[in-house]
């Protein structure tokens, strides 16, 4: 599907109340204009669930589903399977998740899916923190961000730890359809998104990289921007694994992190060892994702 097919109409409508710039809000318009009306969804704690669908007010046209933030990946299953008894085979059950959600508190019932190759399609918006309850750290946070729980200070100065890679958790499950995408490259999210409703009857998982303008201290026009620089630093690839065979789609061309992180408050505080560390971890990352893909080519 190309930008000129998608539909005029949205089933993720205007009126609600995100930040201008929200990864999230667009992630949720393209992707419901791709799975279309036949689609049922469901939301844990997370933004979109509080500037999407807070009651009486909701920007879904769609069923919309809310139980508990642990929950995602086994509602949309129980949904899923419920629609199988009453004959239902075509309608998409769509999981949305931010990364604390994901990565964090739902990744049991997450694994659980994937194991079982539940006939659920399960989208993170990857914001790298919990956003909605106050900017604290996830285990999907990069190094060296500032986040509320990972203040800077004379103790530390941002997050420790490096990110917890998702999707190659989900490869480790040998899951049917696994894709990461970014709002920097349009065109790849979207073909992405099509491949997943297409490929029916078994468990498929994208992880959208999705800027956050207030938590990422960040101009709200940068989106797009730093979507693709992301990509370009080596931080986040950009693959589809799907049936046992993995394609990276862009080769990126390995831009200074610094570039990428002088665009945002969160970094704003690395210094120089800092921003060598995270260097190195980009080209380890890039360099492991090549190892990866030849291995499941």
């Amino acid at each position: 599907m190309k930008m000129k097919d998608l539909p005029e109409e949205d089933w993720f409508v205007n009126g609600h109340t995100a930040c201008p710039g929200c990864g999230g809000a667009t992630v949720a318009k393209i992707a419901m204009k791709v799975f279309g009306p036949d689609t049922i969804t469901y939301f844990p704690a997370n933004c979109l669930l509080v500037f999407g669908g807070t009651y009486p007010l909701n920007s879904f046209k769609v069923p919309y589903l809310h139980v508990l933030f642990e929950n995602s990946a086994i509602c949309a299953a129980g949904i899923s399977r419920a629609l199988k008894r009453l004959g239902k085979t075509d309608t998409s059950v769509v999981a949305f998740a931010g990364d604390g959600g994901t990565a964090d508190i739902g990744i049991q019932a997450l694994s659980g899916a994937a194991e079982r190759n539940e006939d659920i399609i399960y989208v993170c918006y990857d914001n790298e923190a919990y956003m909605n309850t106050g900017i604290q750290r996830s285990g999907a946070t990069p190094f060296g961000a500032w986040t509320t729980t990972t203040p800077v200070g004379s103790v530390e100065a941002g997050k420790g730890e490096y990110k917890k890679d998702i999707p190659r958790i989900m490869i480790a499950h040998d899951a049917p359809y696994v894709a990461t995408a970014t709002l920097g490259f349009i065109p790849d999210l979207l073909k992405k998104l099509e491949n997943a409703k297409n490929k029916k009857g078994c468990f498929r998982y994208i992880q959208i990289y999705s800027p956050c303008p207030p938590g990422w201290r960040m101009d709200s026009s940068l989106g797009a921007k730093i979507s693709k620089m992301v990509v370009n630093t080596g931080l986040w690839t950009l693959y589809e694994f799907e049936d046992g065979k993995m394609t990276i789609n862009k080769k990126p061309k390995m831009t200074p992190v610094e570039e990428y992180t002088k665009l945002q408050g969160r970094f704003r505080h690395l210094t120089k060892e800092n921003l060598a560390t995270l260097q190195k971890y980009a080209e380890e990352k890039w360099r492991k994702d090549q190892a990866l893909a030849e291995a499941y080519s």
